[in-house]
């Protein structure tokens, strides 16, 4: 295959990795991982393997911290299990709702309702656990926003024969 077509699809994975890290629809730094491995081992580029190992343990660690995260400032915040099983049908849900956003809306009204139906009297407490889980959405996105885009810098760059 052309080395022109391969930096293309390499460029292309590493983009649709950053539109991932926020969007639950794309595997995020999963594909990102992927444009920076076909990269180095699909093309003569002389990329460092230390870069391949560090984003490979970043992503590990953003795949982590994406489950971790939000549930620790749930709690911090007040939240419960109900809270937290409700984000995640409300992001289901989210997803197939035709409106920007929609999975975010879905997991932010998922936390509120599923808190209220955990303690019907409670509302700020439900509205506590929403913003932990809005807190705990903001660090593990900027986290993995991070890491894309640092990927995304390092192939761009080495293309352009700057590292």
């Amino acid at each position: 295959m052309d080395t022109t077509l391969i930096n293309i699809l390499c460029l292309i994975l590493l983009f649709l990795g950053m539109l991932g890290t926020f969007l639950p629809v794309l595997p995020g730094l999963l594909l990102s991982i992927c444009g920076l491995l076909i990269y180095k081992f699909g093309t003569d580029a002389d990329l460092p393997m230390i870069y391949i190992w560090a984003f490979g343990i970043l992503t590990a660690i953003s795949i982590v911290l994406s489950y971790v995260i939000p549930a620790k400032t749930n709690r911090k915040y007040g939240g419960t299990r109900w809270g937290s099983i409700g984000s995640i049908i409300g992001t289901i849900v989210g997803i197939f709702i035709p409106i920007p956003l929609g999975f975010l809306v879905g997991m932010f009204a998922g936390v509120f309702i599923g808190e209220l139906l955990h303690d019907s009297k409670d509302m700020n407490k439900a509205l506590q656990s929403t913003k932990g889980a809005f807190i705990g959405f903001i660090y593990g996105t900027g986290f993995s926003l991070v890491v894309g885009v640092a990927m995304f810098l390092v192939v761009v760059l080495d293309m352009l024969n700057i590292i």
